[in-house]
């Protein structure tokens, strides 16, 4: 495979580079080192995609059913009209974390994001723990999303007089044992097109997003035209107690501080903006494909800051818009965008916005699936995980065997479990990663100066504190329960780190 790109000829006037540092649990692996192994050919992924193929994905994996649902339940629950500052804030608090990761992606242009970046800067333990982190971030989340998808389907299959028998369509619709087969079928597929190649699931997934964005914007431009002025007063509703959770339903923040969030209000803004985050979860996934990349240090800032960009943009245009067409005391929670057009007369846009949802959730399913193959593939090439699993497929250049086992089982998954008690672990999973990849940025400045960084996150380390003070801020509004969840899982990680990755470690054999 020719070497064109600035990535390449970076690893060549470094080919030296300093060897591995650090003793025992915290050795990191070079930059340059991770580099070099993104050419050994069994080892190597095709380098397909441009700036636009990674805001693509970006727009894709964000825009799901964050723009379609939250804007309801939070304008009526939380924030009212002020939604809108809600997306705001939420928008930088994602915008502090994407420049820490722009930098890191653009420095260290190897698959496996969060996982690659804390191995080349806070140690090989704390890589593992990141990367145990994202596989079980993206996999739950690649299931919630299919199940969801499978729900959008299935109401659009009823509309059209064709219903599916309740024990095909989920443990959540049967009496008893259900399977629900679209989920399955829906997560195979997109395995078959990952394992197709990057560049066909940039095509596939192109068009997808062509057809998510026109709906968006049919219902913003549409819904102008049934605002309604009043429904912004007030804009900003007076501030109210908010339900107090008890034992682990409550947010940690109550059971260590006894602080308890409010509605409404200016603090209902940053209460929402708590909510509203993780409609903003999966621009991350970005940074996973850094190696698949033609020219890294320059496209995956770009990729990064562009899509996030673009969906804040349109979050809070739409979340002004449906506040504007009905009152936010009697929005939906479920479906508000399709029922404010209902409630102006208007239901076929009910229509198109259902059918948005489920082209939607299609890309949002198949990044995250990729995400988490990409992570699994460079855990196993450092020998974390078994290597048997870092082979490339001789034609598609792609990881085809992880692709294949972790879409089966995730496929199974979704079609055998109710999860959405579940869904808090891909938010706190999420932004455990952000901490991690801040605290990356600001060790690997003090530790590796020489390094040429094509994008430096400005205001270092200002911004990364930021960011890493407001992720854990998030975090510690979520249930303790999900606390327990996620540390048992964290669990589990280490001890498997223990029984086999530290000492199949390849940085550990080399250092020997």
């Amino acid at each position: 495979m020719a070497r064109t790109t600035s990535a390449w000829r970076y690893a060549g006037e470094h080919a030296a580079g300093p060897a591995p540092s650090g003793n025992g649990l915290f050795r990191t692996k070079t930059v340059e080192q991770s580099i070099r192994d993104t050419e050994e050919p069994e080892h190597a992924l095709k380098k397909s995609l441009s700036a636009l193929d990674l805001t693509v994905f970006g727009v894709g994996v964000v825009i799901g059913t964050g723009i379609f649902v939250l804007t309801g339940k939070v304008a009526k629950e939380t924030a009212g009209p002020a939604t809108a500052l809600a997306f705001v804030v939420a928008g930088v608090v994602c915008a502090l974390a994407a420049l820490c990761y722009a930098e890191f992606a653009s420095t260290v242009p190897v698959a496996g994001s969060a996982y690659t970046f804390s191995y080349a800067s806070l140690g090989e333990l704390v890589a593992w723990i990141i990367g145990w982190d994202l596989v079980l971030e993206f996999a739950l989340g690649t299931a919630v999303v299919a199940v969801g998808w499978s729900g959008y389907v299935r109401s659009l299959l009823d509309n059209a007089g064709w219903h599916l028998p309740d024990v095909l369509a989920g443990p959540d619709v049967a009496d008893g044992f259900g399977f629900d087969i679209l989920a399955f079928a829906l997560v195979l597929v997109l395995t078959v097109i990952l394992v197709l190649g990057m560049k066909l699931s940039a095509r596939v997934t192109t068009v997808v997003v062509a057809v998510k964005i026109a709906v968006v914007l049919i219902v913003i431009i549409a819904g102008l035209f049934f605002i309604d002025t009043g429904n912004y007063s007030p804009f900003i509703p007076p501030a109210e107690p908010q339900p107090s959770g008890s034992g682990f339903d409550a947010p940690l923040v109550q059971l260590i501080f006894g602080y308890a969030p409010t509605n409404f209000g200016v603090m209902g803004i940053f209460t929402a903006a708590s909510i509203v985050f993780f409609a903003f979860i999966g621009f991350d996934v970005v940074a996973t494909a850094a190696e698949e990349t033609k020219l890294p240090q320059r496209d995956m800032p770009r990729g990064i800051l562009a899509s996030l960009l673009i969906c804040t943009v349109l979050y809070v245009a739409v979340s002004i818009v449906v506040t504007g067409m009905q009152h936010y005391t009697e929005l939906s929670v479920s479906a508000p965008l399709a029922d404010a057009f209902k409630a102006v007369g208007h239901p076929f846009y009910a229509g198109v916005i259902s059918f948005g949802a489920a082209v939607g959730l299609t890309t949002v399913c198949m990044i995250l699936l990729l995400g988490q193959t990409r992570v699994f593939f460079a855990m196993s090439r450092d020998g974390l995980l078994p290597r048997f699993f870092s082979k490339t497929h001789p034609r598609f250049h792609t990881p085809y065997r992880p692709t294949i086992l972790l879409g089966v089982i995730i496929a199974v998954v979704a079609g055998v479990t109710s999860i959405n008690e579940l869904a808090t672990l891909v938010n706190i999973g999420t932004l455990f990663a952000f901490v991690v990849v801040a605290l990356g940025v600001i060790v690997l400045r003090r530790t590796r100066p020489d390094l040429h960084r094509a994008f430096r996150t400005p205001w270092v380390p200002l911004v990364p504190i930021a960011s890493v003070a407001a992720s854990v801020w998030l975090m510690l509004n979520l249930p303790a329960e999900t606390w327990l969840r996620f540390a048992v899982w964290m669990v589990i990680g280490v001890v498997i780190y223990f029984a086999y990755g530290r000492s199949h470690s390849r940085v550990n054999r080399e250092r020997a």
